[in-house]
């Protein structure tokens, strides 16, 4: 009798079941902020259906770049270039649907949707693309200011933009001389490059700052989302497209075409769109949204729910005490 008092008594103290018990019994009671009380279970299930916080993001981001970074000279080339020539694909979609839908009213709304392509293709891909390394490669900058981050940053940046700018001009080059389109799809690829070279240099540089934010604010959201990523990028790429807004890959594809074609001097594609879409790509991706974002994770982001270590009979301390499967 004494021996079965006994083990009852370490039963309810110190036995795990008891402790999970007890572990139960104090999550039933912790109160929601609505209330009434959660059980352990929906504890767990609000966690999980939460939106990680804006810190989380930085990290994710941040850590990418760092990835980014560390690749050697080679990687970041074949990768580059790879990006330019698919980037490509987004003049010949918009190109093409626009040669099939001359004179449907609202049509541009509709070849636009080409233009979302090549984005498509490059960020599934994985492949290096200029104007989200503007976000992605900065932030570790950001992180940690210093003369050996921005030549890390300088190098990544002039390599990436490099390979895409050889890409695209390739491409646009094939496209010109290779006699896979009829004169009427040929023109629609001009009409494209004219209403691009329309703009004002300083017009190329406003809406390119536009172009850049897009962009990192999708590369945000992509950070966030697991099961959206191809409407993200269409959505967000498709705003690019219908706003009229300048991205330096494919603009230059575009440009590149009106050059090979003989409709604009490699100066004025330069000097005209260029440069202008370059600076304000960077802007809008690296200094308005990269910072914006950074200094929201740098004034509250650090702010972390405290955890209580679990007891050492706990369920949680023998789960992570089991061998994990390789």
């Amino acid at each position: 009798m004494e021996e079965l008092d006994k083990a009852g008594h370490n039963a309810e103290t110190g036995s795990p079941a008891a402790a999970d018990k007890a572990e139960v019994e104090e999550s039933l009671k912790e109160g929601s902020g609505s209330g009434f009380s959660l059980s352990r279970e929906e504890h767990r299930e609000v966690k999980e259906k939460s939106p990680p916080r804006a810190a989380v993001l930085h990290e994710v981001i941040r850590h990418s770049g760092e990835e980014e970074l560390s690749r050697g000279f080679a990687a970041l080339a074949w990768s580059s270039l790879a990006a330019g020539l698919t980037m490509g694909f987004s003049l010949l979609a918009r190109g093409v649907l626009q040669r099939h839908l001359a004179g449907v009213g609202g049509g541009h709304l509709i070849d636009a949707l080409g233009y979302t392509f090549g984005f498509l293709a490059v960020i599934l891909a994985r492949q290096q693309l200029f104007t989200e390394n503007t976000l992605t490669a900065v932030l570790p900058f950001m992180t940690k200011p210093g003369w050996r981050n921005l030549l890390r940053l300088l190098r990544l940046w002039s390599l990436v933009l490099l390979g895409n700018l050889l890409g695209v001009s390739l491409f646009a080059f094939g496209l010109l001389h290779l006699q896979q389109f009829d004169a009427a799809t040929q023109r629609a690829f001009v009409e494209i490059g004219r209403e691009l070279m329309q703009n004002t240099p300083f017009a190329m540089f406003s809406k390119g700052i536009l172009a850049g934010w897009i962009i990192a604010m999708m590369v945000w959201m992509l950070a966030a989302s697991e099961r959206s990523r191809l409407a993200i990028i269409v959505i967000c790429t498709y705003l690019i497209a219908i706003g009229g807004f300048t991205h330096i890959i494919v603009g230059s594809a575009e440009a590149m075409y009106m050059v090979f074609a003989g409709e604009i001097s490699l100066a004025e594609a330069v000097l005209h769109f260029g440069l202008p879409t370059l600076a304000g790509n960077v802007v809008g991706g690296s200094l308005i949204f990269g910072l914006i974002s950074h200094a929201q994770v740098r004034s509250g982001g650090n702010e972390a729910p405290e955890i209580s270590p679990a007891p050492p009979d706990s369920a949680a301390t023998r789960r992570s005490s089991m061998p994990r499967r390789s």
